[in-house]
């Protein structure tokens, strides 16, 4: 009687195991490995070439993309009148910004782009004109008026900074420098001219001693000038020359077009990675370098859930969507085009002022300028934060529409032809990156960051985003993969390094951001008020 029960239990038990989709079917043993790298972008290969530097090899890189670089993203687009071939774009980052100074510190990313022969060129910022709905009027001046407030804002966020103030919006510092835009459109172009089209947000919405910090670290410690990418291989083209040095061809080491779904951190001395293959990965670390915006829209699940600490630096910081809208016009019959009469030929940018929304439809940059692709017919504008999401969320036709009736309040409406080719993308809706790069808001402190910023265990975090002084900067992302990589080696060796995690703050009471946590351990690694 017993026996025959066992043998019911048994048979009931085997059919149950074998049923197709059963989830008591054995999984696939994993790949193993000593560290995985999640991301192929800036800091993920940054990371990679720390680990190789250590002579460590045994490590994967995985990126959901078919393409080293992330959101160092181009495509072809329109045609070369002379060849019949494509140029290429920038979707994503398209400068290199704040070069270096002879004889003083270089970004990083200039020495890597000079080193591996990057075309660049100059954006001259003072080749600009500026129009309203009218067509041609000069606001240039306002530049100067906003450039002079924005050096008493400086001074008030070093007053915040080292005398543990409270921090306030970039608004509030520019109206304390009598700087107010509200009933000026011209003035509000001017603003978005100097602040959004760098920081993807308006300055309501951005930490006055933050972005000041950010403005130093980059401007004033490198230089302030920028240069454009114009090489036909891409913006990502140095990063995937580093990254040869390391990665041999077909090295089964990058694993891309695979698709990160969940991290199960929960063991001792692993963390599991499973792909929407169905493959896994188990290493003795993990390097997270998923953009902030996929971390906080729940692309990846992580087991066991993130703790409220680690979510609330995820959830404080920022993303911002920058989205540039490319059209190629034709000549006219002399062979110039529309932008380029009555102007002059070196002018790189058009400024608008629009008489009712402020950022609709603002920076215009001439591609057909010499030193770019002349005589191209390629014009860009970019818009940013709600007026970004806007373009986004309607159909290609109303942007081009919107953006055309825009021009041709500029030029004049018989003076604009329809576009040769038109194109946009949507950064926002793009699911393995939701966003273009970070932006520090009010009223997050230098300790929220360093949540954003610390390890949970064998499971590391870098980006762009993480970085205190580079955020929304390349250097940022690859500061960060190369401090990250540095750390995690020094765990991968235990005999000749000491394996520190970084500080973490689960309980942050009501105060201000004081002198003592301005530490490297909080990702303190410029020293803002000496630049």
């Amino acid at each position: 009687m017993i026996v025959s029960r066992i043998a019911k239990l048994f048979l009931a038990f085997t059919s149950l195991y074998f049923t197709a989709g059963s989830p008591l079917r054995p999984r696939a043993t994993c790949t193993k490995t000593q560290v995985a790298v999640l991301g192929a972008g800036v800091a993920g290969i940054a990371a990679a070439e720390a680990l190789h530097n250590a002579s460590i090899s045994d490590f994967i890189v995985i990126d959901v993309n078919d393409y080293i670089g992330g959101r160092l993203h181009h495509t072809t687009f329109g045609k070369n009148p002379a060849t019949g071939q494509p140029y290429t774009i920038e979707f994503g980052a398209n400068w290199v910004q704040g070069l270096g100074k002879p004889g003083g510190p270089q970004n990083p990313i200039w020495t890597l782009a000079n080193k591996w022969g990057l075309n660049t060129t100059y954006s001259n910022y003072s080749a600009i004109q500026t129009y309203d709905q009218t067509g041609p009027v000069d606001y240039v001046g306002l530049l100067d008026e906003y450039e002079t407030a924005y050096g008493s804002v400086e001074k008030d966020a070093g007053q915040i900074l080292t005398q543990n103030l409270q921090d306030r919006t970039m608004r509030a510092g520019l109206s304390f420098a009598d700087w107010k835009t509200k009933d000026n459109m011209h003035k509000q172009a001017a603003e978005w001219w100097e602040f959004d089209w760098e920081y993807a947000w308006p300055p309501e919405q951005s930490s006055e001693t933050f972005t000041v910090i950010n403005f130093n670290d980059s401007f004033y410690q490198f230089s302030e000038d920028n240069n454009l990418c114009t090489d036909p291989r891409g913006f990502n083209y140095w990063l995937k020359q580093e990254a040869s040095t390391f990665l041999t061809h077909n090295d089964p080491r990058l694993l891309l077009s695979t698709n990160v779904t969940s991290i199960d951190y929960s063991a001792k001395d692993t963390v599991t990675i499973n792909t929407s293959s169905g493959t896994c990965i188990e290493a003795s670390y993990a390097i997270v370098t998923f953009s902030l915006g996929v971390l906080q829209n729940d692309v990846v699940s992580f087991n066991p859930p993130l703790p409220a600490w680690k979510q609330s630096g995820i959830d404080g910081m920022q993303m911002g969507t920058y989205t540039k809208i490319f059209f190629q016009f034709p000549p006219d019959s002399d062979g110039k085009f529309f932008w380029e009469k009555g102007a002059n030929p070196d002018t790189q940018f058009f400024l608008y002022a629009d008489h009712y929304e402020r950022g609709y439809y603002p920076v215009w940059q001439s591609l057909s300028a010499p030193g770019f692709y002349p005589g191209s017919g390629i014009i860009f504008v970019t818009v940013t934060a709600a007026q970004a999401y806007r373009a986004e969320n309607q159909d290609d036709t109303t942007v081009k529409n919107e953006a055309l009736d825009v021009l041709r309040s500029m030029f004049g409406k018989d003076n604009v032809p329809g576009p040769i080719d038109f194109v946009y993308p949507r950064w926002t809706k793009t699911p393995w990156s939701y966003g273009s790069y970070s932006n520090w808001p009010p009223g997050y402190s230098l300790e929220m960051h360093q949540n954003l910023r610390a390890n949970l265990g064998r499971m590391w975090f870098a980006g762009e985003a993480t970085s205190v002084s580079y955020f929304g900067f390349l250097q940022g992302a690859y500061n960060e993969g190369q401090y990250v990589g540095e750390q995690v080696t020094q765990c991968v060796d235990k005999k000749l390094f000491s394996c520190d995690d970084e500080p973490h703050y689960e309980n942050l009471k009501g105060d201000t951001t004081s002198k003592r946590v301005l530490q490297e351990k909080n990702g303190w690694l410029v020293d803002s008020t000496q630049v």
